[in-house]
């Protein structure tokens, strides 16, 4: 069996991301598909950041100052965190939670990220 690439995520994770990105798009409230995005995508730095940035456009339609600030600020760690391994499994990437606090994973996702 290879090794897991460290690059991208595993298809059926990647869709997830890509499917939960499209529904905070159009759905009435999008910040739970998108910390679910954030959950799925932490060990990968690309889906990581693209997950924060659709949190910050997100804030930014909302006007939320808080949050627009926090995004920023995580945008900026999101990646580097990735590639390092040094990310809070289960955080919801939302300015409710501290940079490094840890939280739940849904059965599901701990599921496909054991994989």
């Amino acid at each position: 069996m290879s090794e897991p690439s460290r690059r991208r995520p595993p298809a059926e994770l990647a869709q997830l991301i890509d499917d939960s990105i499209a529904a905070a798009r159009t759905g009435n409230d999008a910040w739970p598909a998108l910390e679910r995005a954030h959950i799925a995508s932490q060990p990968w730095a690309w889906p990581h950041t693209r997950v924060h940035a659709a949190m910050l456009r997100l804030a930014w339609r909302e006007r939320d100052r808080n949050e627009i600030v926090g995004q920023l600020i995580r945008l900026v760690v999101a990646g580097p965190g990735s590639l390092a391994g040094r990310y809070p499994p289960g955080n919801t990437g939302r300015t409710t939670m501290g940079l490094t606090e840890h939280g739940p994973i849904p059965a599901d996702l701990v599921d496909l990220l054991d994989r």
